[in-house]
């Protein structure tokens, strides 16, 4: 593992504990050459995803952005950061159990609907506007009505 601060190839792993749902091992290294200390993440991969765009793109699917888009949607929200991580795994997995290397982004946007809409009702909203790109007032105007119908339980 390569050190972040100064590049030096030679790393010790110091300690190893698994994450809270076990689905990921943190580890703790220290760079044999600047001795300075960082943590590693290793999740278990089944399979390498492609996201197809809307464009008809193909990029590698990146968790980073999965996680960074989920979290911009709960920011300022009462959403604890280990029910986070279990949404974002959960995503993960759906996606790789689907048996598919290759998802389009648009089942994506559906998967993190769904999760978040069962998290909380306002990141939901957040992230259906950005990506059902609501453009005036009334487009989030008739959202919430939907939401607010009987049986529509976010």
């Amino acid at each position: 593992m390569r050190c972040p601060f100064c590049g030096h190839e030679e790393t010790q792993v110091k300690d190893s504990r698994p994450s809270e749902d076990g689905s990921a091992i943190r580890r703790r290294r220290a760079c044999s050459s600047c001795t300075q200390r960082f943590t590693t993440v290793e999740r278990v991969q089944l399979r390498e995803l492609t996201v197809v765009k809307s464009d008809g793109r193909r990029v590698p699917f990146d968790r980073d952005k999965l996680a960074r888009s989920v979290r911009v949607a709960v920011r300022k929200r009462p959403v604890e950061e280990d029910r986070l991580e279990r949404v974002i795994n959960g995503i993960v997995r759906q996606m790789e159990a689907s048996g598919e290397a290759d998802i389009p982004s648009k089942q994506i946007g559906e998967l993190v609907m769904e999760a978040l809409k069962e998290v909380d009702a306002v990141a939901y909203v957040r992230f259906a506007s950005v990506y059902r790109n609501f453009r005036e007032a009334k487009d989030f105007r008739g959202f919430i009505d939907e939401l607010s119908e009987p049986g529509a339980e976010p």
